[in-house]
């Protein structure tokens, strides 16, 4: 089956489409990547959902006017990677704009915005969203839902192998080796802590608007870390937590990039940015237990010369490598991931991991909507017909 996966991650920079094909036994598929396109957001929008994801207030009538905009930047990039309608069944996460866990006795919750309804009609496809309420319900974290993709996707090594992704927030995807002794341990995965949201909010505020984000992470790198300040945030509570755990901006956000820039006050612009770059990097070094032979790079900071430096630096014994060497760029992965969500949904397979969000069960993950009129139908079963 081809099979279009939409994701729109926490830096909320763009969308990431893949068109691939699927086919095979669901806890091992074999695919084959047709396309991909990376579909910036208008400059606006991008600022609207930052603001949002970080707290600003939004009346009814903009909350609605902004899940159509990304409706329709979802459905753009859905074109410009798939223009002769080749796939036949869609998966989008949509844009989070804000993520509350389980904690303090209130069940989790967490809120993309997408019309799925009008995806589908706009791309005449059956369109899966919705993926993290399911899990949620169920007690999980709802995020991070990409370890078992990757698990599916890459399969395993000969020792533990780990999966970075960086973007606006830094996840770990940790899966056990195909040999030995732990080869029967659990899939695990969370979020480790801020990976590009407080560089690129400070880069922001530094450049005085003009710049967008580190390019290549030039800036930091004329500047020193401040490593006692650095041990200090280490330990904080989130990233003191054990898994299961995610977070968003709503934690390292502006606020938290506010309070950090009160505290290395005096510094230069450049000692400033290394200082959040290595942090990004200190946050994923000590939350790699067991402590895999590899780690695999994907999102927007593996094109961070500087940040992926300190990763190098502060993972010694582990191989620090790019995903794309496995066939998978860096903005790839986690499309994919959703594009074969998607087709597990279809297929009535369970695709969330107990082990990583905390969910009391395993299951299907997943609403789908139907293009508007549309003369197909699920089966009774709920998956497409053949």
């Amino acid at each position: 089956m081809r099979v279009l996966g939409l994701m729109s991650g926490t830096s909320a920079d763009g969308v990431d489409a893949v068109l691939v094909e699927l086919h095979g036994p669901c806890r091992r598929p074999r695919w084959r990547l047709l396309a991909s396109v990376e579909q910036p957001y208008p400059q606006a929008l991008r600022q609207r959902l930052i603001a949002v994801g970080q707290g600003d207030p939004l009346s009814s009538a903009e909350l609605l006017d902004l899940s159509e905009a990304v409706t329709e930047q979802q459905a753009l990039a859905a074109r410009a990677c798939d223009p002769t309608g080749l796939a036949q069944l869609v998966g989008c996460h949509g844009q989070t704009v804000w993520h509350r866990p389980p904690a303090g006795g209130h069940r989790g919750a967490s809120l993309q915005v997408l019309q799925g309804p009008l995806l589908a009609g706009l791309l005449q496809r059956p369109v899966v969203f919705d993926f993290r309420a399911a899990d949620l319900a169920l007690g999980g974290q709802g995020a991070p839902l990409v370890p078992p993709a990757d698990a599916a996707l890459l399969g395993h090594g000969a020792g533990w192998r780990g999966v970075l992704n960086l973007g606006g927030i830094a996840n770990i995807t940790l899966i056990p080796p195909a040999t030995g002794p732990e080869r029967q341990a659990p899939l695990r995965g969370w979020d480790c802590g801020p990976a590009n949201s407080l560089i690129d909010l400070a880069v922001q505020q530094l450049s005085e608007g003009r710049l967008n984000h580190d390019a290549g992470g030039a800036w930091a790198a004329r500047g020193c870390a401040d490593e006692g300040l650095i041990r200090r945030w280490l330990q904080e509570p989130y990233l003191r937590q054990r898994p299961p755990k995610s977070t968003g901006r709503e934690q390292f956000g502006a606020a938290d990039l506010q309070r950090r820039l009160t505290e290395l006050d005096g510094r230069t612009p450049a000692d400033t940015l290394a200082t959040l770059t290595a942090f990004s990097a200190a946050c994923v070094a000590q939350d790699l237990q067991p402590r895999p032979l590899e780690l695999l790079v994907a999102g927007g900071g593996a094109r961070n010369a500087t940040l992926m430096g300190e990763l190098r630096r502060r993972c010694r014994g582990t191989i620090v490598r790019p995903l794309a060497e496995m066939g998978i760029g860096s903005q790839q992965r986690e499309a994919l991931a959703f594009a074969l969500l998607a087709w597990w949904h279809q297929r009535r397979y369970c695709s969330n991991a107990p082990t990583v969000t905390g969910a009391q069960a395993r299951a299907v993950l997943g609403v789908c909507a139907w293009p508007p009129g549309s003369a197909e139908a699920p089966s009774s079963s709920g998956a497409l017909q053949p």
